[in-house]
């Protein structure tokens, strides 16, 4: 099994390109099992889960072609389309639910294997059925199967009522909506840029969706969707925890593609911590404005706050601020797995339930840590950039599902930092 060795020490100086979100993307791409007429995506990252996607579509009937180094993905749904999203597949990422409201709405009736993906907490199926429910589909749980057929053989618009901003079940109705019979309205709809992007595609295949931003989404029902192209949107997720190498080590870089808008919040949080971020005409450039990192409290929120995938790098960066910080995981209950190993690390962090208390030291040490989940993989690597010695990060595979290139790009940048084949 792989690792990455990072060793601690030296300002970073240069540009990191940002990719297309995989979160984005992965929302994307079952948006092709909408319409028979071609979907190309492009600004597309290139990432492990990613080709997990295209294992599922391609066996759903869809075909995917990977063009210019997998940064467009051609995609076609115009043959016979199987129902059925097979276990072996969807176990291996979560995003795989989102092709049940696709299938339902073009076909009528899905057969989708409950899914898998990060173990960071309970994220139930049970907001995407109910809503599913809403809009005349009859829902049951066999064999670790979601069998789902609608009434009548189509979905019908509904007003459904979302107990929390869920961004897969806005994903999900709002693709099923889209050839539903009559008008969808989605209340407490997520209002992740994810979503925005979804829609911008959506509705360049044909789809009538007003609200996207907002916490109301209204969707029109059309009879067709037809073929579009679309550019992904830049991976928010990627660039905060670029924006953070420099943050850590000290220095200055120019994320590519960057944008304040995606990241408002967290860009909030960097300036009082005594963190610089300001627009160049390529995107972003952040830099230390002090010696030490301020202590700062963090709050996990739906967008547009503080984004939860960002909760374990911005962790990272205040272990060796001056003061004490206070971390509170308000998305995902099981998400301070990355404290033990930062611990390992020399950290003080104290976790209760869903807080985590951060006494910042002098310096961290460099240990042999174990990623146990995408995030906190990153997190562990961006540790090891500021601490004295030697890092080895294990079970790296989870970073291999959404950071393209790490090693390249921050290597670029001036860190020393190999991976180290098993």
């Amino acid at each position: 099994m792989d690792s990455i060795l990072v060793r601690g020490g030296g300002k970073l100086s240069g540009q990191i390109p940002i990719a297309g979100a995989k979160n984005a993307c992965l929302a994307l791409m079952p948006a092709t099992l909408l319409s028979d007429e071609p979907l190309t995506l492009t600004n597309a990252p290139r990432l492990s889960d990613i080709r997990t996607m295209t294992e599922l579509l391609s066996s759903l009937g869809a075909e995917v072609t990977s063009l210019q180094e997998g940064k467009v993905l051609a995609m076609a749904s115009h043959g016979p389309i199987n129902t059925r999203a097979e276990y072996d597949i969807v176990r291996k990422m979560r995003a795989s639910n989102l092709v049940l409201g696709p299938l339902l709405a073009r076909e009528g009736h899905a057969e989708v294997s409950l899914p898998g993906g990060c173990a960071i907490g309970a994220r139930p199926m049970d907001i995407h059925t109910d809503g599913l429910a809403k809009m005349g589909a009859q829902i049951d749980l066999r064999d670790g199967y979601l069998h789902a057929k609608a009434d009548g053989g189509k979905l019908r618009g509904a007003v459904i009522d979302f107990p929390f901003a869920s961004v897969g079940a806005t994903e999900n109705i709002m693709m099923a909506a889209t050839l539903a019979k009559g008008t969808t309205v989605i209340n407490n709809a997520a209002r992740e840029p994810e979503i925005v992007d979804l829609a911008d595609c959506l509705r360049a295949m044909g789809a009538q969706i007003d609200g996207d931003g907002t916490s109301t989404l209204s969707i029109q029902g059309v009879d067709r969707l037809h073929g579009a192209t679309h550019r992904v949107v830049t991976d928010r997720i990627e660039l905060g925890t670029y924006m953070l190498a420099p943050a850590i080590c000290g220095g200055e870089v120019e994320l590519l593609g960057g944008r304040i808008d995606l990241l408002a919040a967290f860009c909030e949080k960097l300036d009082a911590a005594g963190i610089s971020v300001s627009e160049t005409e390529n995107g972003l450039s952040v830099t230390r404005r002090e010696d030490q990192i301020r202590a700062v409290d963090v709050t996990t929120e739906p967008f547009p706050g503080f984004p939860t995938d960002l909760q374990a790098q911005m962790m990272a960066l205040l272990c060796t601020a001056d003061g004490t910080s206070v971390l509170e995981e308000k998305i995902f209950e099981n998400r301070f797995m990355h404290a033990p190993e930062l611990i390992r690390m020399g950290a003080d962090i104290e976790v209760h339930g869903g807080t985590a208390t951060v006494k910042g030291v002098a310096k961290l040490k460099g240990a042999p840590v174990m990623a146990t989940d995408l995030r906190a993989s990153v997190s562990l690597i961006l540790a090891g950039m500021a601490a004295e010695g030697e890092t080895t990060v294990s079970r790296v595979y989870h970073l291999d599902r959404g950071y393209e290139h790490v090693v390249t790009k921050l290597r670029g940048v001036g860190a020393d930092i190999e991976r180290i084949k098993s």
